[in-house]
C-alpha cells in the first residue's frame, strides 16, 4: 500500500486567499476589506483548513452579519480549501491607521 504525500504550499495558498479577500468590499467604503485593514490574520494549516481573524469598522457595522459570511463563502470557493473559520475580534479595535497607503490614497486621505 503506497502512501501519497502531498506537499501543500501554504504560502501560495495564503496568497490566493488574500486575492479572493481583495474582491470583497465594505459596502459603505469603495475599498476592499484587505486594504481597509479589516483582515488581521490568515492562517492555513497543512490540512488546508483556514482560520481568518478579522474585525469590522465598528461593532454596530451594518454588515456585521453578512461580511464575515461573505468572507467565509468566497474563501471556501477556492478548490484547495477544506474548511474555513472566520473569527471576529474587536481587540485591537479598527482605526484608520490600519488602512494601507493604497486605501488612504483611494479615499483622499493622503
Amino acid at each position: 500500500m503506497s502512501e501519497e504525500v502531498t506537499n501543500i504550499d501554504t504560502q501560495a495558498l495564503g496568497e490566493k486567499i488574500v486575492r479572493v479577500i481583495k474582491t470583497i468590499y465594505d459596502p459603505e467604503i469603495p475599498v476592499d476589506i484587505y486594504e481597509l485593514g479589516l483582515i488581521y490574520d490568515v492562517l492555513v494549516n497543512e490540512d488546508t483548513e483556514v482560520k481568518i481573524l478579522m474585525t469590522l469598522t465598528s461593532p454596530n457595522c451594518p454588515v456585521a452579519e453578512s461580511l464575515p459570511m461573505e468572507v467565509e463563502e468566497k474563501v471556501k470557493s477556492i478548490d484547495e480549501i477544506k474548511d474555513v473559520e472566520v473569527e471576529i475580534t474587536f481587540d485591537p479595535p479598527w482605526t484608520k491607521d490600519l488602512m494601507s497607503e493604497e486605501a488612504k490614497l483611494e479615499l483622499g486621505m493622503l
